[in-house]
């Protein structure tokens, strides 16, 4: 079978497939339209997120047997026409979901305490203990929305604390011993905060908007790591303002794109992500929750043993 590599991966991908006997191509240049017109060649193909996976692109990858994606999601791949076309579809949240309850917890604990504001202040020579007083976990509710791999992940890092860990998925009986499992209005009703692990999808875009948010009954912290596209900014910023929203920390965000550099150079910056640059209660990372040392190992190989159990 032959193999094409659309990003670079730990070595430990081509190393390992190739010692199964896969024949490997490597192709990190090329543009979508010249990978078309040879990607009927392939059996294989493994991306990260170089570029759509789109009806036009299938049709004409008409040996294609697998795709992997080295990473939790799929969204960039069209998976009901895949599935259709016999394609199987191989993602890998079991490499990343520890880094990701990782970071979610490190965001969490920053904003309780002040590290980021602190830390600036410090640096600028001033001494502010009592404006960077902060909170403890202990005591709190923490509403979790998504419990698969990562929102799992996540629950287990917090059984160190004495909190309540509640959490909401559409899919029935998830809970485990570190979460319980509610309806939406019970998690609004109780959460101190509101972390989200939610797949990108028609029902997750736009999800936390000015209304879901109007329906928390007590003010929140904000805490995403899973996509982008599912938080209003301009929302998030008016309930940041009145309030509502007491912090969050962001490590995806809506405006995420290849030129994502460009809104510092130009003029398009959008008002809202200008006031979240400037706020103390904001804390931003450029989409590295899942994007440690470890994971990197752990998501090429997980890639690899889910192509040698369904193909070797």
């Amino acid at each position: 079978m032959k193999i094409l590599h659309l990003d670079s991966n730990h070595p430990l991908l081509l190393n390992q497939l190739n010692a199964l006997g896969f024949t490997n191509h490597e192709d990190y240049t090329s543009s979508k339209s010249e990978v078309e017109a040879k990607i009927a060649d392939y059996d294989g193909l493994i991306i990260r997120s170089r570029f759509t996976i789109d009806k036009q692109f299938l049709d004409a990858a008409t040996n294609l047997k697998f795709i992997g994606r080295v990473g939790a999601g799929l969204e960039n791949i069209d998976c009901n026409y895949a599935e259709d076309k016999g394609i199987y579809l191989i993602s890998a949240p079991e490499g990343n979901r520890n880094a990701v309850g990782e970071h979610a917890l490190g965001m969490l604990l920053s904003l309780f305490n002040n590290l980021n504001k602190a830390d600036k202040e410090v640096r600028h020579g001033k001494w502010l203990r009592e404006d960077n007083r902060g909170l403890e976990l202990d005591g709190k509710t923490v509403g979790l929305i998504g419990y698969g791999n990562m929102g799992k992940a996540f629950a287990k890092k917090l059984k160190g604390f004495d909190v309540d860990v509640l959490c909401y998925d559409i899919k029935t009986n998830v809970e485990d011993a570190n979460a319980k499992q509610v309806i939406l209005e019970e998690l609004k009703a109780k959460a101190d905060v509101l972390s989200l692990h939610i797949p990108q999808t028609e029902l997750t875009l736009n999800m936390i908007n000015s209304d879901f948010i109007k329906g928390f009954k007590k003010p929140f912290w904000l805490i995403n790591t899973a996509r982008g596209k599912s938080v209003v900014t301009q929302d998030l910023v008016n309930a940041l303002k009145s309030g509502k929203i007491l912090g969050a920390g962001l490590d995806v965000l809506e405006y995420e794109k290849s030129s994502f550099e460009n809104l510092f150079t130009s003029n398009d910056m959008p008002e809202a992500f200008q006031y979240l640059i400037a706020s103390k209660n904001v804390l931003l990372s450029p989409h590295v929750a899942g994007w440690t040392i470890e994971s990197n190992i752990k998501l090429s190989q997980t890639i690899v043993d889910k192509i040698k159990t369904k193909f070797s």
